[in-house]
């Protein structure tokens, strides 16, 4: 079944809403769903793309799901491309989650809970299963992953803690190192973000340390946030002040506006390619690089900055 946004890493979130006739939903819900709760808690979320308290609650869920992995698991119902399954468990309002243990619902609750509920929620039902044999690797993997979620979520200062947990059980996990700067340069802390890569070889490979450490360089070059105002003004009476433009750009970049100063940025390749040795598309290539050359926003801008210097 799809999800109302990006699932989490280790979520597991099988496709029932595809499946072509009713006998196949049914089939996949008993072994995804009545199956796994043999050995792990199932959480049920039946949701629909029109739903507006559904599109907290599923992201919530993915996320907080995520750090009791494999523990357990979630599976997303879209009641509008299964509506037989929602009929069979009475669904009258979403989003309504079930809880599976040992093949059978235990308990639900109708609403978007917070983060404390949630958890509150599933820590009394896994008080009544005994935990298997603990899996350090699992339980590392799974915490990386809840980590990466929250971070992917906007909860910098909750992905911060998890990562540098994270980064002093597996100090040769440059991937850990990148995440740990990437959630402090989220919040701000460009010393905290460069001491966290400063440990990882310069030598590296990993594409997760060259994005974090292009984000950081962009951090730095950026500076704090100027006086757009100001800046603005000195633009009105000269569009060719690219002095003032890339000055901007740089201060938007230092607030969290990609989309502005990409557009900033593309104003003056568009008026002056050259200009200071290429100054704009090398922030710009910068840019694109710390978010990841594979975002679809990313992909968008290449493609305005090739129209730009090619046409």
């Amino acid at each position: 079944m799809g999800g109302t946004a990006a699932e989490a890493p280790g979520v597991r979130v099988p496709s029932l809403a595809t499946a072509a006739t009713e006998k196949a939903s049914i089939e996949a819900f008993r072994r995804d769903v009545v199956e796994a709760s043999m050995t792990a808690l199932i959480l049920v979320d039946f949701w629909a793309e029109w739903c507006g308290p559904c599109k907290t609650l599923t992201p919530l869920l993915e996320r907080v799901v995520a750090s009791y992995a494999p523990r357990v698991a979630l599976v997303k119902i879209d009641v509008d491309k299964n509506q037989g399954l929602a009929a069979q468990f009475r669904i009258q309002s979403i989003p309504t989650v079930y809880a599976f243990l040992n093949g059978a619902p235990v308990d639900g609750f109708q609403g978007a809970l917070g983060e404390r509920e949630l958890k509150a929620f599933i820590d009394r039902l896994l008080a009544a299963v005994p935990a298997a044999a603990p899996d350090g690797a699992a339980e590392l993997e799974a915490l990386a992953q809840a980590a990466q979620a929250a971070l992917d979520d906007g909860a910098a200062a909750e992905a911060a803690e998890m990562f540098a947990a994270l980064v002093a059980e597996l100090p040769d996990r440059h991937d850990l190192a990148a995440g740990l700067a990437r959630s402090l340069l989220a919040l701000g802390d460009t010393e905290g973000a460069a001491a966290a890569l400063a440990a990882v070889p310069a030598d590296t490979k990993d594409a997760a340390v060259a994005q974090a450490r292009a984000a950081l360089t962009l951090a730095q070059d950026a500076g704090p946030v100027g006086d757009d105002a100001a800046l603005r003004a000195r633009l009105a009476a000269n569009p060719d002040d690219h002095e003032a433009r890339f000055e901007l750009a740089n201060s938007l970049l230092a607030g969290g506006d990609r989309d502005g100063a990409a557009t900033a940025l593309l104003d003056i390749v568009a008026r002056d390619p050259e200009w200071n040795e290429r100054a704009a598309r090398a922030r710009l290539l910068k840019l694109f690089e710390a978010v990841g050359l594979g975002d679809p926003w990313v992909v968008t801008q290449r493609a305005k900055l090739r129209n730009l210097l090619f046409t």
